[in-house]
């Protein structure tokens, strides 16, 4: 998708909002810990990784997602195909797994990797962005408006170690490439979006999307420097900032244009209510995060199926959500998993349940 030829400026968020600020304790027979215990009641944490990726919280996310093991599953970040794999192995042979992914390269490795399961049936991979999801399944006679509505749908919001590692792909302040960071390959590079901004509107993204103070210094430095390269645009960053936050810093940036570049939080405040237009009634959804703007997002939408803070309430004063809570408390990591895969440390998982379709009659308190 061709990027638009102007970038309105985005809102300065909240910083007393964060992504690890207290939340309410976990809710009663939602199954789930508030910390993974060791990867998952002892699973090895990596059991599902491959060298493209390592996907996290794998047996935390099937266990509170799947309700019906014979039902239709959405895996609507396939990657490397590590969720689905996880999924296929927990539910039974009239299940079916539908991966998603936007990236040709995840689509052809997760294809690769789960070929069995396709050939029977039990999976299938659609490229595509997952705001579409509805298209998508719709297409291949799935979905609600065939009798076949979701039983889950996951959305890992990270981006996946191989995307990270490979050079070519620019994502990365370590190693030396393009400065690229398109998730689909196609579409305004970062090169170009840091060229066509001027320092104000960069400044913005930079402050906005990775929450960096120092933002406006920053950008100014990055304009002088012109960079095409990784390379370049650390070094840009590294002389705008002191060497005590470098690395934190390094990160916030990079964070800050792949999110522009790839238009992440418009996508996912896209694909948050695809999800729950594709949910069957008791479906669920489930949402792993890796940094405050999208764990926020999540949070919200699943409390409230809405990204206002009015929530809309009956006459009775109940609040009208579609959700009814699974994991009242983000999961994180066990120790085990952080140990073995570092990448995991920042991620949140949150589940919720469709508890009723829009324009049905409230939820009571006591379902909440």
């Amino acid at each position: 998708m061709t990027a638009p030829p102007s970038m309105p400026r985005p809102d300065r968020p909240r910083r007393a909002d964060r992504a690890d600020a207290p939340h309410p304790g976990a809710g009663a027979g939602s199954g789930v810990s508030d910390r993974g215990a060791q990867g998952g009641g002892g699973v090895d944490p990596l059991r599902y990784a491959t060298a493209y990726h390592a996907p996290v919280l794998a047996a935390e996310t099937v266990h509170s997602l799947v309700t019906d093991t014979a039902g239709l599953y959405v895996d609507g970040t396939l990657g490397g195909g590590g969720h689905s794999a996880a999924l296929l192995d927990a539910l039974g042979p009239n299940a079916l797994v539908v991966g998603i992914d936007r990236d040709p390269e995840a689509i052809a490795t997760a294809r690769e990797r789960l070929a069995e399961a396709e050939r029977a049936g039990r999976f299938l991979a659609l490229q595509g962005e997952f705001a579409d999801v509805d298209g998508l399944l719709g297409r291949n006679d799935l979905g609600p408006r065939h009798g076949r509505p979701a039983q889950g749908v996951l959305l890992d919001l990270g981006v996946s170690s191989h995307q990270i590692d490979a050079d070519a792909r620019g994502f990365a302040f370590s190693a030396d490439g393009p400065l690229d960071m398109r998730m689909s390959g196609r579409g305004e590079t970062a090169a170009e979006l840091v060229a066509r901004l001027d320092a104000d509107d960069l400044a913005d993204v930079i402050y906005a999307y990775g929450e960096e103070r120092r933002s406006r210094r920053i950008a100014r430095a990055i304009k002088e420097a012109r960079p095409e390269t990784t390379t370049a645009l650390a070094d840009a960053v590294r002389s705008a900032s002191p060497t005590r936050d470098e690395t934190k810093t390094l990160a916030r940036v990079f964070q800050a244009l792949r999110i522009a570049v790839n238009g992440e939080l418009d996508q996912l405040e896209a694909a948050l209510p695809a999800a729950l237009g594709v949910l069957g009634r008791g479906g669920r959804l489930a949402v792993i995060a890796y940094h405050s703007l999208e764990d926020r997002r999540a949070k919200q939408f699943l409390r409230t199926g809405t990204f206002s803070r009015d929530v809309p309430k009956d006459l009775y004063g109940n609040p009208l959500t579609p959700w009814k809570a699974v994991t009242r408390k983000p999961v994180t990591a066990g120790e085990a998993e952080v140990e073995q895969n570092p990448r995991s440390r920042s991620a949140r998982l949150r589940v919720a349940e469709k508890a009723a379709d829009i324009g049905s009659p409230p939820m009571q308190p006591s379902d909440l």
